[in-house]
C-alpha cells in the first residue's frame, strides 16, 4: 500500500513526488518513458519557475537571457536589453531527469517504462473506501491512499478526473543546429515574433550549439501554423540547417468550471489544464501546481473517510484557484486583446519603458500579470477598455 501514486514524472509529476515524499510518506512515481526524454517545449525558466525548484536544486542552463528582440510578423524588429538575467534556457530532457532525482533523493520510488491503464476508486480491485487502485497496462495493481494525475492534458487521470477545457492550441517546434558563428549572434538573446494569425506568435531560444525555433496558434489553424513556421524559419537565414528534432503538441487550458479532483484523485500541470493562456508558459504552472498537489495529496491519504477527503481535496482545489487561477483569468484577458490588436502590443512593449520594464519584472519573477493588473492603476484601466472592445 503506497501512501501516494504520482503518474507522470515530468515537471509537475516530479514536483508532486518531492513534496510527498519530503514528509517521510511512501512515493511511487510512475513514467510511462524511459528517462530521459524528449518534450516539445522552449524551455524557458521563469522566475517562478526558478522560485518553485526543489531545495539545492541545480539548473541545467544552457544559456542565460539579457536581451530579447521583438518583431510584428518579421517586421519592426526592436531588441530591448536588461543589465540582469531576464530567464534562463535549458533542455528538457536534462531538465526533467534532474526533478526526478531530486524527488528520489527525498524518498520516492520511481518506475520508468509503466503504462497506466486506468484507476479505479470501487469495484472488485479496491479493497475499502480509502484506496485507490492503479491498473497498469500489464494487469498489475498498485494500491495508494491517494493518486496525483501529472500525465499530460490526454492521459488517463485527466479524463478519470474529468477535466474540462476551453482553450487547446497547437505548438510546433524544430530544434535545429548551427554553426558557432551563427551561435554566437543569438548567444544571451531570444526572439519572439508576434505572428500572422490571432493569437500566435514564434520564439527563437539558443541553447548553445542549437537553436530552439518553434511557434504556437489556435488548433484548427495547423496548415497556417506549419507555414508560419516555415516562413519563420526562412526569415531568420536558418532555412538550411537540417532540425535535429522536429515534433508538435497540443496545449489545453482548463475551463474555469474543471474539477481538479475526483475523490482521492487530485490532477495538476497539463493534466489539469493549468498553464498561461496567454504565453501558453506551463513550466512554472507545473512546478507549483505539482508541489501542491504533492501536499494535499499526503492530506487526501490521511483521510479516514469520503467526506474528509472530499474537505482535504476541496482545500487543494482553492489554493490552485486562488493563485494560479488569478493568474489564469488575467492571462485569458491579455490573450483577448492580443489577438485582436499585436500590433499595438509590440508598440507598446517596444517603445513603451513601463510595458518593457513589467515584461522584465514578470520574466523576473519579482511580479505577475495578475499582481500588475491589481495594483497599478493605469495597467487596469487599460485592460478594462480593451475588455469593452
Amino acid at each position: 500500500m503506497w501512501d501516494v501514486v504520482v503518474v507522470g514524472a515530468g515537471p509537475a509529476g516530479a514536483s508532486a513526488a518531492h513534496a510527498a515524499a519530503c514528509t517521510g510518506r511512501r512515493v511511487l512515481l510512475l513514467e510511462k518513458a524511459e528517462l530521459p526524454r524528449y518534450k516539445t517545449c522552449g524551455g524557458g525558466i521563469i522566475g517562478p519557475s526558478r522560485d518553485a525548484l526543489p531545495p539545492g536544486f541545480e539548473l541545467p542552463l544552457r544559456d542565460r537571457v539579457h536581451a530579447v528582440t521583438f518583431s510584428l510578423n518579421g517586421r519592426l524588429s526592436r531588441t530591448r536589453r536588461s543589465k540582469n538575467m531576464l530567464f534562463g534556457l535549458i533542455n528538457r530532457p536534462e531538465f526533467d531527469a534532474g526533478l526526478v532525482e531530486s524527488a528520489k533523493d527525498a524518498g520516492a520510488t520511481v518506475r520508468t517504462g509503466v503504462t497506466v491503464a486506468r484507476v479505479e476508486q470501487h469495484g472488485a480491485e479496491v479493497p475499502d473506501r480509502r484506496t485507490v487502485a492503479v491498473v497498469l497496462g500489464d494487469g498489475e495493481v498498485l494500491l495508494a491512499r491517494a493518486v496525483v494525475g501529472a500525465d499530460g492534458s490526454a492521459g488517463r487521470i485527466s479524463a478519470h478526473v474529468g477535466v474540462k477545457v476551453d482553450q487547446v492550441d497547437l505548438g510546433l517546434e524544430a530544434e535545429i543546429p548551427v554553426p558557432a558563428t551563427v551561435a554566437e549572434d543569438w548567444a544571451g538573446r531570444v526572439l519572439l515574433d508576434w505572428g500572422p494569425m490571432p493569437g500566435s506568435y514564434g520564439w527563437v531560444f539558443p541553447k548553445g550549439d542549437t537553436l530552439t525555433v518553434g511557434v504556437i496558434s489556435a488548433r484548427g489553424e495547423g496548415a497556417a501554423t506549419k507555414r508560419y513556421l516555415e516562413d519563420f524559419i526562412g526569415r531568420l537565414g536558418l532555412a538550411g540547417f537540417e532540425p535535429s528534432i522536429s515534433s508538435g503538441h497540443l496545449t489545453r487550458c482548463r475551463a474555469d468550471d474543471s474539477p481538479l479532483s475526483r475523490g482521492r484523485v487530485l490532477v495538476c500541470g497539463d493534466a489539469a489544464g493549468l498553464l498561461e493562456p496567454w504565453t501558453r508558459e506551463g513550466i512554472s504552472f507545473a512546478l507549483r501546481s505539482g508541489r501542491l498537489a504533492g501536499e494535499w495529496a499526503v492530506r487526501v491519504s490521511e483521510a479516514h473517510d469520503a467526506v474528509d477527503a472530499r474537505r482535504q481535496a476541496l482545500n487543494y482545489a482553492f489554493a490552485i484557484k486562488a493563485g494560479l487561477g488569478v493568474e489564469m483569468g488575467v492571462g485569458r484577458r491579455m490573450l483577448n486583446v492580443f489577438s485582436r490588436r499585436p500590433g499595438l502590443m509590440h508598440a507598446a512593449v517596444t517603445g513603451f519603458r513601463p510595458a518593457w520594464h513589467a515584461f522584465a519584472k514578470i520574466t523576473r519573477g519579482t511580479t505577475t500579470l495578475a499582481e500588475l493588473v491589481r495594483t497599478h492603476a493605469v495597467a487596469r484601466r487599460a485592460l478594462e477598455t480593451f475588455d469593452r472592445g
